[in-house]
C-alpha cells in the first residue's frame, strides 16, 4: 500500500515550503525558463500536482526539490503547448538541460540575487523595479507593496504587470550582469534589498516570512558579490544597526519602546560590533552616499545615554543633497525639535502634510513636535490620526500609551 499522506499535513508542507523556499524556486525557474510569469503560472501548477500526488504518495524526501523538477517540466510544457512559442520549445534544450533533476532541495543554488539583478534592469523605472523584486523574489502581497510605496493596489499591481511584460518584450536575459554594468543597476538592487527589510520592519514580521533575515542574507550576498564597495557596506551596516534593536523594540505590554528608551542589555551586541566595523571601514574609502549617511545616523541613535542629536541633524544635512525627499525632511524635522528649535520644526513639518497625508509616521512625528509647543489639542487631533493609520498593534499602544499620558 502507498504510503498516503494527510490532506492537513500536505497544506502544512506546502506552506512550509512557500514561506522558506517560494524565492529560491521563483528565481530557480526563471533563470531556466527565463520569463516571470511563466515561471510564476509553472510553480503553480506544480503546487496543485503536489495536493493530488503527495496525498497518494506520501511527502517527499525533499519538498522544495520535488516542486522544483515538477514547476520546470510543467513550464517545459506550457511552452510546448503554445503556438506562438514554438520556436521558443524547440531552442530550450540550448539553454536548459533536459535531464534537470532536483530531488535534493540542497543541489538547488540560491538565485534570488541573479533575479533581483535581472529585476533591476536599467529599462525599467526604479519603483518598477523595486515593485517587481518583492512581488516576485519575496513574494510580497500587492497591497504589502502598496503600503510600503504609498501608493494603491490597482496602481502597484498595473505597475507589476507592465513591468512583467516590458522584460519579456525585450528579451531580458536572467543573468547578473558583467562588473561594468553593475553601476546602472547596482542603486535599484540596494533600494530592493534595503526595502524588503524595511517592509519587515514595519509589518514587524507579522506574517510567516522574516523578511529581516531575508534582506540581511541578501546583503550579504551582494557584499561578497561585489567586495570592499562602501554603499554596500553602509547598507549592509544599517540593516544589521537597525536588526540588533529587534529584542527591545516592544516593551512588556505590547507597545514600541524608542531607541533611546530601550533596554540595551537586549542589544545584540554581535550585530552592533559588525555593523561599526563595515561602517568605518565603508567611510575610510572617503566615497561617501546615502547608505552610510544612514548607518550614522542608526549609529548615533544608539550613542549613550541619549542619541547625539546635534549629529544626527548634521548627517541628515548630508544626506539631503542624496535624498531630497519628504520623508528625509520629516525625519530632519523631528530631531532640529529634538535641538529645541521647535517653531522651525513645526514649519517644517506643517509644508508637508499634503505630500504625506497618508503616511502614518507623519502624524506621530507632527504629534510630537505639536506637544513640545504647547499646542495640545492640536496634538490630540494629529495623535488620534496617526493611531488610526498604525499598521502595527505595537506602534498603536505606544501613541495610546503617550497620549494617554498627556490627559487630553
Amino acid at each position: 500500500m502507498p504510503h498516503t499522506a494527510a490532506p492537513i499535513a500536505i497544506h502544512k508542507a506546502i506552506e512550509d515550503v512557500l514561506r522558506q523556499d517560494r524565492g529560491r524556486l521563483i528565481a530557480g525557474l526563471v533563470s531556466r525558463l527565463g520569463d516571470i510569469q511563466l515561471a510564476e503560472d509553472a510553480l503553480q501548477d506544480a503546487l496543485i500536482s503536489a495536493m493530488s500526488h503527495w496525498g497518494r504518495s506520501g511527502l517527499p524526501h525533499a519538498p522544495t526539490g520535488w516542486l522544483m523538477k515538477v514547476a520546470y517540466n510543467r513550464g517545459i510544457d506550457r511552452i510546448r503547448k503554445s503556438q506562438s512559442e514554438t520556436r521558443k520549445a524547440g531552442d530550450i534544450g540550448a539553454v536548459v538541460p533536459s535531464h534537470f533533476e532536483a530531488e535534493d532541495a540542497d543541489q538547488i543554488p540560491d538565485e534570488r540575487l541573479r533575479l533581483i539583478f535581472a529585476c533591476c534592469h536599467p529599462t525599467l523605472g526604479e519603483k518598477s523595479r523595486v515593485a517587481l523584486t518583492l512581488r516576485t523574489v519575496c513574494n510580497l502581497t500587492t497591497r504589502e507593496i502598496a503600503a510600503a510605496f504609498l501608493d494603491t493596489d490597482v496602481t502597484i499591481g498595473q505597475r507589476i504587470s507592465r513591468a512583467k511584460s516590458s522584460l519579456r518584450d525585450t528579451g531580458t536575459t536572467f543573468e547578473i550582469p558583467e562588473p561594468e554594468a553593475w553601476p546602472a543597476r547596482l542603486n535599484a538592487v540596494l533600494s530592493t534589498v534595503y526595502l524588503i527589510y524595511t517592509v519587515g520592519y514595519v509589518n514587524e514580521d507579522r506574517s510567516d516570512r522574516d523578511l529581516g533575515e531575508e534582506a540581511i542574507f541578501l546583503m550579504r550576498l551582494l557584499d561578497k558579490l561585489c567586495p570592499d564597495d562602501p554603499e554596500i557596506e553602509g547598507a549592509l551596516a544599517l540593516v544589521l544597526l537597525t536588526e540588533a534593536r529587534r529584542e527591545a523594540r516592544v516593551g512588556d505590554d505590547g507597545a514600541t519602546v524608542p531607541p533611546e528608551s530601550q533596554n540595551r542589555q537586549l542589544w545584540n551586541t554581535q550585530m552592533i560590533t559588525e555593523g561599526r566595523a563595515l561602517l568605518n571601514a565603508a567611510m575610510e574609502r572617503q566615497c561617501p552616499g546615502p547608505y552610510q549617511i544612514k548607518a550614522a545616523i542608526a549609529d548615533c541613535h544608539m550613542a549613550g545615554p541619549t542619541p547625539d542629536w546635534q549629529q544626527i541633524s548634521l548627517l541628515y544635512g548630508a544626506l539631503w543633497p542624496h535624498e531630497p525627499t519628504a520623508v528625509v525632511a520629516l525625519n530632519w524635522a523631528t530631531v532640529i525639535a529634538e535641538l529645541g528649535e521647535v517653531d522651525l520644526a513645526l514649519s517644517r513639518i506643517e509644508t508637508l502634510g499634503s505630500e504625506l497625508k497618508t503616511f502614518q509616521p507623519y502624524y506621530a512625528a507632527y504629534a510630537d513636535v505639536l506637544v513640545k509647543a504647547g499646542r495640545m489639542q492640536d496634538a490630540k487631533a494629529a495623535y488620534i490620526k496617526a493611531i488610526n493609520l498604525a499598521q502595527s498593534p505595537s506602534n498603536r499602544k505606544f501613541l495610546e500609551n503617550t497620549l494617554q499620558q498627556l490627559h487630553l
